[in-house]
C-alpha cells in the first residue's frame, strides 16, 4: 500500500500501509493575471569558478528577496494546535497561546503586480487575521482570496506592494531534471529572508494533501519535487527557485524524525501552481477531477496471490466509492481477502492498466494523468483487466468531494 511519512514544513511558532485515494488537479483556463509560466532555462547558466557562483547567488538574492514575504497568522485559541489538520504522517505543531489567540508564521511570494501572494493552504487555514511583512520591514493586513486544501495552495492579497517589488515568474516544472540546482528563500523559525541552496534530489513524488476522503484517508498531490535544500518550519509557502530566480515550486513539507531539516524537503510543483492559482483568484476555490476509488500498486506477492504474470503492472482497485464516478461506470473493487506475510490484504478487484490509451504501470501514473490532462466532467476510458480478461469502461469524472 502507498504511504509517505512526512511533516509539514509549515508554520513556525512566532514565540520561539495506507491505501492511496485518487484525486487530481484539473487543467484551468487561462487567466489575465500578469504572471506567466516561463521555460526552465537552468542549462543556460555557465559558472566557471567559485567566485562566479558566489556572485550569481548573491545577485539572485538581492533581486528576489524583496518578492518573498513573511506571513504572520492569528487564530482564536480553541485549545488545539494552530490550524494544521492532523493528517497521518504529519506530526502536530506545538501551541503558542497568547491570551485568546495563537500565533504562527510561514512564507509566501508575490505572484503579480496587483498584490496577490501565493502561500500554502496550511499556513492560513483557520486564521482570523493574516499579516504580510515585506523585506523592507513594512507590513499590511491581507485578505484570503482563495484556498485549496487538495493542492495545499492559497492566495492572499494586500492593497499595495512596496515600491519596486516585482512578481516572481513561474518556470515550467515539467522540464525539471534531477540534479538541477535550486534555491529556497523563506522564514525558517521566523528568521526572515533566509536563503538555502541545494539540488533537485527526486521528481514525481506524491504528498498527502490537506483534504481527506469519506473513509478517513487522504488524497494525494502528484508530481511533487524533492530537494535537499534546507527546508524548516516557517519555510512553508515560500518559493523554491531555479538559478534564474524563477519559481519551480512552493515549499510545503519535510520528512524528518526530529521535525526539522534532515535533507528531504518537498515542494508543490509550479505546474500545479499555474493551474490552480488563477482559478483561486477568479473563483476562490478549485474543483479537482475525481474517480472515486482507492488502489495500490502490484507487488510480487499480489501477483502470485491473483495468479498474474510476474511482469504484470497496473493499479489494483481496492475500494470503489458507492456514490463515485467509478462505481457508476461499473468498476469493481476487491471482494476477496488473502494473507501475505501474516497480514490480511484485499485481492481480486479490477486491475487498471491504462487510461485513454496511456499505460498505467503504477498508481502515480494514473494520478499524474488526471492531474495534467483531465478536468471535472470529462469522459475518460479506463483500460482494465477483470479476472484476466481485458475490458474498457467509460467514466465521467466528477468533482472531488470536499472534506
Amino acid at each position: 500500500m502507498k504511504s509517505l511519512e512526512t511533516k509539514r514544513a509549515g508554520l513556525v511558532i512566532i514565540s520561539l500501509l495506507l491505501t492511496t485515494s485518487l484525486g487530481a488537479c484539473a487543467t484551468a483556463a487561462a487567466s489575465p493575471i500578469d504572471t506567466a509560466v516561463q521555460p526552465q532555462t537552468q542549462q543556460q547558466i555557465t559558472v566557471n569558478t567559485v567566485a562566479d557562483m558566489d556572485t550569481l547567488l548573491a545577485d539572485l538574492y538581492d533581486r528576489v528577496n524583496p518578492s518573498v514575504v513573511s506571513i504572520q497568522v492569528r487564530q482564536p485559541n480553541n485549545g488545539t494546535s494552530l490550524s494544521i489538520p492532523q493528517t497521518p504522517g504529519f506530526p502536530e505543531l506545538p501551541q503558542s497561546p497568547q491570551g485568546g489567540f495563537q500565533y504562527a508564521q510561514g512564507s509566501g511570494f508575490v505572484y503579480d503586480s496587483q498584490g496577490y501572494i501565493v502561500t500554502n493552504y496550511h499556513v492560513i487555514d483557520g486564521a482570523d487575521r493574516v499579516t504580510v511583512v515585506f523585506s523592507d520591514g513594512s507590513s499590511q493586513t491581507a485578505d484570503v482570496v482563495g484556498s485549496d486544501p487538495d493542492s495545499d495552495l492559497a492566495v492572499i492579497k494586500v492593497a499595495s506592494l512596496p515600491d519596486g517589488t516585482q512578481a516572481l515568474p513561474l518556470a515550467d516544472s515539467i522540464t525539471l531534471r534531477v540534479g538541477h540546482s535550486v534555491v529556497a528563500i523563506g522564514n525558517p523559525f521566523g528568521e526572515e529572508g533566509t536563503m538555502t541552496t541545494g539540488i533537485i534530489s527526486a521528481l514525481g513524488r506524491t504528498l498527502a494533501s490537506q483534504s481527506t476522503t469519506s473513509s478517513g484517508g487522504t488524497f494525494s498531490i502528484p508530481n511533487v519535487i524533492q530537494t535537499d535544500a534546507a527546508i524548516n518550519p516557517g519555510n512553508s509557502g515560500g518559493p523554491l527557485m531555479n538559478l534564474q530566480g524563477e519559481v519551480i515550486g512552493v515549499n510545503a513539507a519535510i520528512e524528518s524524525s526530529v521535525r526539522q531539516f534532515s535533507g528531504v524537503g518537498f515542494a508543490i510543483p509550479s505546474s500545479i501552481v499555474a493551474r490552480v492559482v488563477p482559478v483561486l483568484i477568479d473563483k476562490g476555490s478549485f474543483s479537482h477531477p475525481w474517480l472515486g476509488l482507492s488502489g495500490t500498486d502490484l507487488t510480487p506477492e499480489l501477483r502470485k496471490a491473483m495468479n498474474l504474470d510476474p511482469g504484470q503492472t497496473g493499479v489494483l482497485v481496492i475500494t470503489v466509492d458507492q456514490d463515485g464516478p467509478a462505481k457508476k461506470a461499473g468498476l469493481q473493487g476487491s471482494a476477496n481477502e488473502t494473507t501475505i506475510d501474516g497480514v490480511p490484504v484485499q485481492v481480486g478487484g479490477d486491475l487498471i492498466v491504462g487510461i485513454d490509451k496511456v499505460s498505467v504501470k503504477q498508481f502515480d501514473d494514473l494520478l499524474s494523468y488526471l492531474s495534467e490532462d483531465t478536468s471535472v466532467g470529462q469522459k475518460v476510458t479506463l483500460h482494465i483487466l477483470r479476472e484476466g480478461s481485458p475490458l474498457d469502461l467509460q467514466v465521467t469524472l466528477g468533482a472531488r468531494p470536499t472534506s
